[in-house]
């Protein structure tokens, strides 16, 4: 197997190519236009993953967010925002069938974040993964979105347009713990797939190109909960984004920005607070950072 190459992100131009993605706002576009995303995830217990996920990639620019949700979660999600459109529907008997319509109108789904471990809800989770993989939807899979793939990868391997997001412990248990082995499985994935390892260093995996493509460090010390969230619905609504753009590696640069984006966020939020930072301090950070880092400066 060729050796792996580590190359660093050169951040000048990524941000540079980064602006060229992000859709500048004029008056004859229509409401959806910039984006919609749909957020599959939400449980009794896990209500604030779902919300981060979906009010930070409509907050960074997408037009609209939809969560679909177990019916025990969904007024709690309502409760936090007017901003989203949520669907009771992940424990209904019928709830692919009752997705299924919504999906076609979705640039980029996010499936995982509070997600829960409920074997009845994981199924339909796989289910709704299947019809997005045979529909050729993009999707941003993490957190329980990734402990469903960890004994069936081959539902992604050859597939289009995925995007995975773990944390190390996540990335270990998808693809061990030896560095070849993890090589190895990687390589089943395919063309289509691209892994984005959170950590104090973010790697972005290019596994049919043998690319590690490694950011820098940013960000602050405090790691509270929340922020793995912030970043995969601010990666779906980047994702659809570069999807629409003439870049080859779409996804490799909505990786890169978003992991970038996130560790701005934290270290702006901590800024202000330090070990008090919460993700939602971050979400209130996030039109002031997006504008400093990716608004393009020429004329509308």
């Amino acid at each position: 197997m060729a050796a792996v190459t580590d190359i660093p992100v050169h951040l000048p131009k990524l941000l540079a190519l980064f602006k060229t993605m992000v859709p500048k706002l004029v008056n004859n576009k229509h409401k959806g236009q910039y984006g919609r995303i749909g957020v599959i995830g939400g449980s009794l217990e896990y209500t604030g993953a779902p919300y981060f996920a979906a009010i930070s990639s409509i907050r960074v620019g997408a037009d609209l967010a939809h969560v679909f949700c177990h019916s025990n979660a969904s007024a709690i999600i309502k409760s936090y925002s007017p901003d989203l459109i949520v669907h009771p529907v992940l424990d209904c008997v019928d709830a692919v069938e009752r997705i299924t319509p919504w999906l076609e109108r979705l640039h980029v789904i996010v499936i995982g974040p509070g997600l829960g471990r409920e074997p009845s809800i994981l199924k339909t989770a796989s289910n709704i993964l299947k019809l997005c993989m045979d529909t050729k939807k993009p999707v941003v899979i993490d957190a329980d979105g990734l402990f469903l793939l960890n004994d069936n990868l081959n539902l992604i391997c050859g597939q289009r347009n995925v995007l995975l997001t773990p944390n190390v412990m996540e990335f270990r248990r998808l693809f061990g713990e030896d560095s070849e082995e993890a090589r190895q499985k990687m390589s089943l994935l395919g063309a289509g797939v691209t892994v984005l390892e959170k950590g104090a260093n973010d790697k972005v995996y290019v596994p049919h190109c043998n690319e590690v493509h490694s950011m820098p460090t940013g960000g602050s010390g405090r790691r509270c909960g929340g922020q793995g969230d912030l970043l995969s619905g601010s990666l779906a609504t980047f994702f659809s984004w570069s999807l629409q753009s003439d870049e080859p590696n779409p996804a490799l640069v909505a990786a890169c920005a978003s992991s970038y984006f996130v560790k701005k966020l934290n270290a702006a939020a901590f800024q202000k607070f330090g070990r008090s930072l919460l993700a939602s301090d971050m979400v209130n950070e996030i039109p002031v950072v997006f504008q400093a880092e990716f608004e393009n400066s020429d004329p509308q």
